[in-house]
This record gives structure tokens, sequence and C-alpha cells, in this order.
């Protein structure tokens, strides 16, 4: 237990920036999920359309470093290569 008035201000301060974070993470997979739906389902508009949120998402997230920016590339580049074989069959 902290005994320190600063340091019990730094441990509120840094519940709230997790539970922040905790949020924006949710808020990809959403998008995520969303994306990978409409990928199943061979909907090439639909697909286009949430996967540019999720890109929105993800790029607004790693410049907040709520997630790596190499984690946020790879995302991006492992959906554009699900959209394209859709795209390729279609």
């Amino acid at each position: 237990m902290a005994n320190i008035k600063s340091s019990k201000k730094d441990k509120k301060k840094s519940y709230k920036r997790r539970q922040h974070n905790i949020s924006k993470k949710s808020k990809i997979k959403t998008f995520l999920k969303k994306v990978l739906f409409y990928i199943q389902k061979k909907d090439l508009k639909n697909c286009v359309l949430s996967f540019k949120n999720f890109q929105s998402v993800v790029d607004k997230c790693s410049l907040k470093k709520i997630i790596h920016k190499n984690k946020a590339s790879n995302y991006k580049h492992n959906l554009i290569k699900k959209i394209k074989q859709i795209n390729i069959k279609n």
C-alpha cells in the first residue's frame, strides 16, 4: 500500500490510463471482427468500408502508443492480403 501522497496519485493515474487503453484495444478488436465477418461472407463492398474504419482506429492507437506500430502494420497487411483474395476469386 502506498503511503506517500504522490504515489497514491500515481496509482490513480495509472489505473485511469490502463482503463482507457483497455477500451481502445477493445475497440480495435471490435473493428477487426467486423472486417473478418465481411471477409468470411465475401462481401467486398462492406469489407473495404469496414477496413477503412479499422485502419483509422489502428493508426490512431499506434500513434498514441497504445499498440506497437509494427503490430498495427501486421494487422493491416494481413487483412489486405485476405481482401485481395476475395477480389481475385470474384
